[in-house]
């Protein structure tokens, strides 16, 4: 089978990708590569995917859409897996442009060519962001998520709306991801768990937001990869419960949380990771960031109940695998 994976050169992006080709499927990767953040990383993730003779790449924009066009005429794709997205609560308030180019207009293109051609499942991500100002925890899915605090969470809880639309009018299955911190190896340099490794291991002192009263659900990369496969055969269907439960719909239409279902305050993850480095960390301590969320927590009830899984990688084991890649990567010798 063939699959579309959208960002293929981003963090889960790859990973999938790589998941997918172990798997035997044949993958077409998309991406436009672009500089938000160090360009080099995405080429040194394409260049493990393109040894994979099942793997074909195109650099792309979906806001193209006459691109995008051609690429769904020239393979059929039963699944796409749309994972590109300007990505970054903090970069979306000094840059809301891009993500109205590439999670709007880029998300409706998408759309636009299940639509045209018979795409059986579309899988997409949304994000945790989405909760915005609700403090209901943990955050289910069957809460409101009408307070975006961000304009990234914005444009993700749009998508989720957008993919409905399709859903009624196209009867285009689609299935949405809300991911939860997800962190490890390959990971993006402006995470928390990247930036501060770094910059412990340089001797500068990290940010941190909020006097370090914040928590998070941090999802390791294999279990969400894990989950994503075991959702490749599931498309939603239409649910007759629908009023009890926004996140399904009289449509072919789903959402689902991913997450570890464990929130870590965020002292206690960077005393975690002064233990795995060794090293002590320097602190600056800075108020609440705008467009920020003091806690993150996943209610992954119905993601259990429908693929049997759960993530449950323990936090420092994590990291210690992100540690681990990180002094590889960067040429870091142990002493």
């Amino acid at each position: 089978m063939k699959i579309l994976v959208t960002g293929a050169a981003g963090f889960i992006g790859f990973h999938l990708s790589k998941r997918l080709l172990d798997l035997d499927y044949h993958v077409i990767g998309v991406d436009n590569l672009n500089e938000y953040y160090d360009i080099h990383l995405k080429k040194d993730r394409l260049k493990i995917l393109e040894a994979k003779e099942q793997f074909k790449f195109y650099k792309m924009d979906l806001a193209d859409y006459d691109s995008l066009a051609i690429l769904f005429e020239e393979h059929s794709f039963p699944i796409v897996i749309n994972l590109a997205a300007q990505a970054g609560v903090r970069y979306s308030l000094t840059h809301p442009q891009s993500y109205v180019h590439s999670n709007l207009a880029g998300f409706v293109n998408i759309l636009e060519a299940c639509r045209h051609h018979q795409v059986k499942h579309l899988i997409y991500a949304s994000s945790s962001s989405v909760y915005g100002a609700n403090t209901n925890t943990p955050f289910s899915t069957q809460d409101a998520v009408d307070h975006p605090v961000s304009m990234y969470a914005a444009t993700k809880r749009a998508n989720e709306l957008m993919a409905h639309t399709y859903s009624h009018l196209f009867t285009i299955p689609t299935t949405g991801l809300r991911f939860f911190t997800v962190y490890g190896p390959w990971g993006r340099p402006d995470m928390a768990y990247y930036s501060f490794t770094k910059d412990i291991i340089e001797g500068n002192a990290i940010k941190v937001y909020n006097n370090g009263d914040l928590s998070r659900d941090f999802t390791f990369i294999d279990d969400v990869l894990e989950g994503i496969i075991k959702l490749l055969d599931q498309p939603p269907t239409p649910d007759p419960t629908r009023n009890l439960d926004p996140s399904t719909s009289h449509a072919p239409y789903k959402v689902y949380n991913i997450g570890n279902h464990n929130p870590v305050k965020l002292m206690d993850f960077i005393n975690m990771l002064e233990r795995l480095l060794g090293m002590k960390a320097k602190v600056k301590y800075l108020p609440m960031q705008p467009g920020d969320v003091k806690k993150t927590y996943a209610d992954i009830t119905d993601f259990q109940k429908a693929t049997g899984f759960s993530p449950s990688t323990p936090l420092e084991i994590g990291l210690g695998h992100f540690i681990d890649w990180y002094k590889k990567y960067h040429l870091i010798l142990p002493n």
